[in-house]
């Protein structure tokens, strides 16, 4: 009976428990049961609270008998990424600069959650601080790609996909700085949506870099991260980045195709260091969407070449800013010997409590914003993440939706670029655009390599277009089955 519980796509899900057939009790200690048995393997969880999920279960089970209202996800448990604050609950952000710290109050779309009726299952893995493309970089240690536990999962919301994939949990929060959501999508075989910067409030989300952070839905497929993200977006006062229009009602209206559709194909998405298998799978991908009538338009996004270099250097510089409230003295980790000075507690404590990627990006961002090179570094990034959001708004001039590949190979074994960050940044080089430019971005299944291992195909819309971001992304999951597949040990 398990594995038919987590084998539910979640509108069957809702439908039972909402018909009495299944209890969220019953389906909560499901999933927490396939955490207990396999999560130590794969590493996706770093909290988990069995009796504080069940109380919450038990909450609504008792609300749905009563009669009361209930949400839109009332009853459904979902996984929460470990950089949403939650009250009463420890949030490290994976990092040792942390440990110890429990928010006093709830993130907005942890509020909403609640709100919907959701249970809060547990905290997922990451990169420390959001800060990594593999889920390597974590102080719990890594995250592994269910697939093949001896490859990475993606990241940094590593935790959030494998929970989802691995079907631990049947939704999943994460947070999309520069790809974070849609990269480990697509590695895990998911759908990951990164929705416009603004649709969904920041409140109590622990910031990276907070021009390009945004929250989103992982799900196992596109209707499940529909209703995700319908239970999440939404003004909020308490974020002035929080954009106030209507939250679409999007578990009505996904199922709905559109005619007439106009895809445009980047050329600089097919460039050199695409892996082949990846580019004839999402070529195939795109050959779905022509069969349903859509037009396949070649367009060009020519600062696509100038995105890697643009955004590490406005992450970086964001980072250094946000991460220098940690210091030793009001919250997070105090080195216990240091010199007689300040400055020397916050160098032993800083140094102590950050890992090395965190570190790297911490002084990359401090040099581009000092004395004699902000002008030359930040500034001037700035300037060219204008021309790139210029470059796709002309696109939305010709085309509905943009299509391409989400990273340019299938899932790598662990360890195998931790020495060349270089090589790391670059698996990101399809996805930071979206982030640049503040259009929401979609990865939804398309295939599998020779070796099984997940690709994913990315979707990317004009701002607040994620109703017709999520239509397109459901035409081509109707009409194929790669998002039905699981990974064996989930069967």
């Amino acid at each position: 009976m398990s594995s038919i519980i987590t084998s539910l796509p979640l509108t069957s899900l809702i439908q039972q428990l909402r018909s009495g057939e299944l209890r969220s009790v019953e389906v909560t200690t499901t999933y927490l049961d396939a955490i207990a048995d396999r999560d130590a393997a794969l590493g996706a969880f770093v909290h988990v609270d069995r009796e504080d999920a069940l109380q919450q279960a038990a909450d609504a089970d008792a609300r749905r008998s009563a009669g009361q209202a209930n949400g839109l996800l009332a009853g459904v448990p979902v996984a929460i990424k470990d950089v949403l604050c939650v009250t009463g609950q420890p949030a490290t952000c994976a990092s040792r600069m942390l440990k110890g710290f429990v928010p006093p109050y709830d993130a907005t779309a942890i509020t909403k959650l609640k709100q919907a009726g959701a249970v809060l299952v547990g905290r997922t893995n990451m990169d420390e601080f959001a800060m990594g493309s593999s889920g390597e970089n974590s102080a719990f240690g890594p995250t592994r790609n269910p697939w093949d536990p001896e490859r990475i999962p993606g990241g940094s919301s590593s935790g959030s996909a494998v929970a989802v994939a691995a079907r631990l949990a049947p939704l999943a929060l994460g947070s999309d700085t520069g790809g974070s959501i849609r990269q480990p999508a697509s590695l895990c075989g998911i759908v990951g949506l990164k929705p416009t910067y603004g649709r969904v409030s920041r409140y109590g989300l622990i910031a990276y870099a907070s021009s390009l952070d945004q929250i989103g839905p992982f799900a196992t497929d596109v209707v499940g991260a529909a209703i995700l993200l319908e239970a999440i977006s939404g003004h909020d006062p308490r974020d002035s980045t929080s954009v106030n229009l209507p939250v679409p009602a999007h578990s009505q209206s996904v199922d709905q195709p559109l005619a007439g559709l106009r895809i445009g194909v980047p050329v600089e998405h097919f460039a050199e260091g695409l892996d082949a298998e990846v580019e004839r799978t999402v070529r195939e991908a795109l050959a779905v969407y022509k069969s349903l009538g859509a037009e396949l338009k070649e367009i060009h996004l020519p600062h696509t070449k100038y995105a890697v270099a643009t955004y590490y250097l406005i992450a970086t510089s964001e980072a250094s800013s946000n991460l220098a409230r940690y210091d030793g003295v009001h919250y997070g980790h105090r080195a216990e010997e240091f010199g007689g000075s300040l400055i020397s507690m916050y160098e032993a404590s800083r140094g102590e409590g950050f890992g090395d990627e965190v570190k790297r990006r911490i002084m990359l961002g401090v040099f581009a914003l000092s004395a004699g090179y902000a002008d030359k570094y930040y500034t001037k990034a700035l300037q060219v993440r204008r021309l790139i959001r210029g470059d796709f708004d002309a696109a939305f001039q010709e085309v509905d939706v943009i299509a391409g590949p989400v990273t340019p190979t299938a899932a790598f074994k662990l360890g195998e670029k931790t020495s060349d960050p270089l090589s790391m940044y670059l698996s990101d080089i399809y996805t930071i655009s979206a982030n640049l430019a503040g259009i929401p971005g979609i990865s939804i299944p398309c295939g599998f390599t020779s070796t099984g291992l997940p690709i994913g195909l990315q979707l990317q819309a004009a701002p607040f277009e994620e109703e017709r971001l999520l239509r397109v992304a459901r035409m081509f999951e109707r009409e194929t089955e790669w998002h039905l597949r699981q990974p064996a040990s989930t069967l």
